[in-house]
């Protein structure tokens, strides 16, 4: 495994007069910035006003000083230093040319997200984490041109955090979207999970990945019968993680009990108000 290392402010580094600009500096002249295989980059200061764009402007017009990274994560920080929904992300287009090696992205964030036209053949691994995925991100990965891709996980998030779509978004996503080697499909952390989990069930992905995620939404008894009644046609799928949900305790038993790996951890209650039940997914805001 490659070494790896987080570079990171916090509100004090900020006041201080670090940013992204100054953080690009530091990353660059760290001695031990050569031996890494992953970077990480926690804040940058100010992510909620401040967006991470001199970091990847930085990769872009010097590729030869990152040309030994090969798994970047950006905005790997939790709600004490900015709350999801806030991250300030930035534009990517000129990352896929300027780093052929890459082989693992993780974003976090989706605040004036932008991947623009997606080209990498070597990229195994694309992660966005957000509290809401906007269609015009979620296009740019359909039409992405991934020929390797194996691991494909995306927090879809909720309509008042940057979700602009619905259960149709996605299909087309899957429809349309050639990712030949794909093995690990996620479409998570949504508030239509089980309309969600309908349209992956019938995808064409389905017959080829290994594992299935579907955590982190409002998956409910109506989602998971749907998943009883097809996973045990699908014996190329070997693991199915459910985890935070709205099951009931009997469907969750018979779930843990298909011959597969399972992870049907954190059963979440539905809360009433005002009459109604509410089922919220687990990240957000």
């Amino acid at each position: 495994m490659g070494k790896s290392k987080t570079y990171a402010y916090d509100y004090d580094d900020y006041e201080d007069g670090k940013n992204a600009e100054t953080m690009v500096e530091e990353i660059l002249s760290d001695p031990e910035f050569a031996e890494l295989q992953e970077l990480i980059i926690g804040g940058w200061g100010g992510e909620y006003e401040d967006d991470c764009q001199a970091i990847l402007d930085a990769v872009a017009e010097k590729p030869d000083k990152f040309s030994h990274i090969t798994k970047l994560f950006i905005g790997d920080m939790d709600y004490e230093v900015c709350e999801v929904s806030w991250i300030m992300q930035g534009d990517y287009s000129r990352l896929w040319k300027a780093m052929p090696q890459l082989k693992e992205l993780t974003i976090k964030g989706s605040m004036e997200l932008r991947l623009g036209s997606i080209e990498h053949e070597n990229l195994e691994s694309l992660t966005i984490i957000c509290g809401g995925l906007g269609t015009d991100v979620i296009k740019e990965i359909e039409q992405a041109k991934l020929p390797n891709l194996k691991k494909l996980l995306l927090y879809i998030g909720v309509e008042n955090y940057g979700f602009d779509g619905n259960a149709d978004t996605i299909a087309q996503l899957l429809a349309n979207s050639d990712f030949p080697k794909l093995r690990y499909l996620g479409i998570t952390d949504s508030e239509i999970q089980d309309e969600l989990t309908a349209v992956v069930l019938e995808s064409k992905y389905i017959s080829q990945i290994t594992t299935l995620d579907l955590s982190n939404g409002t998956l409910t008894d109506k989602g998971g019968e749907l998943l009883l009644n097809k996973l045990p046609a699908l014996p190329n799928i070997k693991k199915l993680d459910v985890h935070y949900h709205f099951l009931s305790d009997e469907v969750m038993k018979r779930i843990e009990a298909l011959p597969i790996e399972t992870d049907v951890s954190e059963q979440e209650k539905a809360e009433r108000w005002k009459g109604e039940l509410w089922l919220t997914a687990m990240l957000t805001e």
